[in-house]
């Protein structure tokens, strides 16, 4: 005898097959359809009203919407998304990762919803290309790998973003920054220092980013460049985003982060801000952003801790261009003024760790000055995480501050 679940499958399998050639209709009547179905077939006797309609809506999630994903889609507290070929489906819900009990119903049922997401995109995936970044039109980020890359099925990875982006009032509340850091970092952007926002993933890179935006003069004129566009500024007219594109349906040619930038040059930025660098474009951000009249630029960048930025950097440089190492640190170091370093704690929290000052170069090598360092209190060790960012050092390079009429102590000028 067939459980309760063989025979959903079979009434879900039997719906779909006499429900796909009719595209013609819209939301509603599919619906319609699906219900009359579902009361017909004698298969469904056994079923209460609850069931069928739980059904009903699987089917026209299949049909219409994102299947067995549709649901994680419409949960806010959802962040991540993560299918391992048809049979594992994991999510992150408020820090934690969990696979959770459903499945595709084949391998060809996940295939359909990747080909109907990068359609949406105007981006193609198969066998000869592999690999798609792409984002939704409600701003989730996508990635798909397919086989042969893939060794375990179609592999879709669904990075969400909260509808309201976040501010540094809400950080506060989050106990990620301290009013103290962020008053010190509303001057820096003011007063345009180059700053670059590092981390490992999932740590709230894009997240601070767009905070950090909010300190912007709102009469200035931005430019965003990204892979797929996830920052979401607020509060500036004269704003340009701009998007990366692969190679898509109509054969267009790539444009990479590396063309957006230099485009941008021409555009008459005030300030230029990507989304993230990972490889040669790094030269152009840093060698000719922030280093040729375009102060305020900002950026982030993986990476496990503020040296380990700079060594990033230089190996960016060196994927670019085959110049002497020396060379390359003195662009760095007269290019990025502020690095701030974002991690993720075991109790899954996420907060700023380091915040350090480029103070320039000496005998080859790039000098730094840490400012705050995150301290845990050794008194309440446990589960959660307490503690906070303590100011270890001073600015040193503060001429932008006065420029900007922010007027501190003053020392040598950078």
């Amino acid at each position: 005898m067939k459980s309760k679940k063989e025979k959903t499958d079979e009434i879900r399998k039997q719906i779909i097959e006499e429900l796909k050639f009719k595209e013609e209709l819209n939301d509603e009547k599919m619906k319609e359809l699906i219900s009359r179905y579902l009361l017909e077939k004698e298969i469904t006797s056994q079923f209460s009203l609850k069931e069928r309609k739980s059904i009903g809506k699987e089917i026209f999630d299949s049909l219409r919407k994102m299947d067995v994903l549709q649901d994680l889609l419409e949960d806010e507290e959802i962040t991540e998304i993560m299918v391992n070929g048809p049979d594992h489906i994991f999510i992150e819900k408020r820090g934690r990762i969990t696979k959770i009990e459903r499945q595709f119903s084949s391998k060809e049922g996940l295939l359909q919803i990747i080909n109907y997401i990068t359609s949406k995109c105007n981006r193609e995936v198969n066998e000869a290309s592999p690999i798609v970044d792409a984002r939704l039109s409600t701003g989730e980020r996508v990635n798909v790998v397919l086989s042969p890359i893939a060794l375990n099925g179609p592999i879709l990875t669904i990075r969400r973003f909260p509808k309201i982006p976040m501010s540094m009032e809400r950080l506060i509340e989050l106990k990620a920054i301290t009013e103290e850091v962020a008053d010190f970092l509303k001057k820096a952007v003011k007063a345009k220092y180059n700053i670059i926002v590092s981390g490992g993933t999932g740590c709230g890179k894009t997240s601070f980013l767009n905070a950090l935006s909010n300190y912007i003069p709102p009469e200035e004129r931005i430019i965003t460049i990204e892979d797929s566009a996830e920052l979401q500024l607020q509060g500036i007219e004269n704003l340009i985003r701009m998007e990366t594109r692969m190679i898509n349906v109509e054969g267009g040619k790539n444009i990479t982060i590396r063309d957006l930038i230099k485009t941008s040059l021409r555009m008459r930025p005030d300030r230029i801000i990507v989304g993230e660098v990972r490889g040669e474009e790094a030269m152009d951000m840093v060698g000719s952003a922030m280093n040729c009249g375009h102060d305020g630029s900002m950026s982030t960048i993986h990476a496990n801790s503020s040296m380990d930025v700079l060594s990033r950097l230089e190996n960016m440089f060196l994927m670019a261009s085959d110049i002497p190492i020396t060379a390359i640190r003195r662009q760095i170091a007269s290019g990025v003024d502020i690095m701030i370093h974002l991690g993720r704690l075991r109790d899954k929290s996420r907060k700023i760790l380091e915040i350090t000052e480029v103070v320039g170069i000496e005998e080859g090598e790039i000098l730094l000055n840490p400012l705050y360092l995150f301290r845990e209190d050794s008194k309440q060790r446990g589960e959660t995480v307490e503690g906070g960012l303590i100011k270890i050092g001073e600015m040193v390079h503060r001429k932008k501050m006065e420029i900007a009429g922010i007027r501190e102590e003053t020392s040598q000028g950078k």
